[in-house]
């Protein structure tokens, strides 16, 4: 499937990933369906809000329907984000997300590729760190600790996340470590969305003193070998600025933007 271009990629990104809904729904969490749009509560940090396609929807209903999100979450006093890709319908919806108080985040970049390629390739590591696959809270908390000292933020949702995943289907996703040591110094998980042929790859921060050293590249081998070991054809990240070059070189493919709107009460 090395073949296909960015459309082709994009159709099969739209018909096997969208909407971006937990399956199965961990517990705690409730999916809720508002016309053609997917409200998503409780999975992590803050509401989540996803669809295929808006079904045409245009001036004021199109501004009801986002109305209705900021104001039920205003209610519970969470903040919500509205999944925005490049290539959503219609083209004013940037506008008016923002004229009901949602505010855009740095976008990035969704990339497809074949798997095959990167499932045949060994990954290659630094001396002294190694690759492990974990499920314990305890390597989930050290996950945390690393991306909060990347980001700078606290990042303990994840934690929760990732754990009532693990919980409800352990075989949904696969979440892999590099150490150096007791040191965690990247991690990155892979989810295998049921009946399709993609897996989708996340997370993938990284130390600022372990970058440009291959451990980025060795996460995504790595992954890439799970998901072929799934029979899934084609991996998917949402990728920011820094990831994105590694994995053009890889031989993923950009196929459009995605951009969270997030309303914060």
């Amino acid at each position: 499937m090395t073949d296909l271009d960015a459309s082709t990629l994009r159709t099969a990104y739209d018909n096997q990933l969208r909407p971006d809904v937990p399956d199965p729904v961990p517990d705690g969490v409730t999916v809720e369906r508002d016309g053609p749009l997917t409200r998503i509560v409780g999975l992590d940090h803050r509401g989540f809000l996803t669809y295929r396609d808006l079904d045409g929807l245009t001036g004021a209903e199109l501004d009801a329907l986002i109305v209705r999100q900021r104001d039920l979450f205003r209610g519970r006093g969470e903040a919500v984000e509205w999944k925005l890709h490049g290539h959503d319908e219609p083209a004013d919806l940037p506008a008016r997300l923002r004229a009901a108080g949602f505010v855009p985040e740095e976008p990035e970049t969704v990339v497809v590729g074949a798997v095959a390629p990167l499932a045949a390739a060994i990954p290659v590591i630094p001396e002294g760190v190694r690759l492990r696959e974990v499920a314990d809270r305890a390597d989930l908390e050290r996950i945390a600790a690393m991306e909060a000292e990347v980001w700078g933020s606290d990042r303990s949702h994840l934690v929760d996340g990732l754990a009532r995943e693990i919980a409800t289907d352990p075989q949904a996703l696969t979440v892999v470590v590099a150490e150096a040591g007791e040191t965690v110094v990247s991690a990155g998980w892979v989810r295998y969305p049921p009946g399709t042929g993609f897996a989708t790859l996340w997370g993938g921060s990284t130390l600022p003193r372990w970058r440009r050293r291959g451990v980025y590249r060795a996460l995504v081998t790595h992954r890439a070998r799970l998901a072929g070991q799934r029979d899934r054809a084609l991996l998917q990240v949402d990728a920011s600025a820094q990831s994105r070059p590694i994995l053009e070189r890889l031989g993923f493919v950009p196929v459009t933007t995605t951009t969270p709107y997030v309303y914060t009460p």
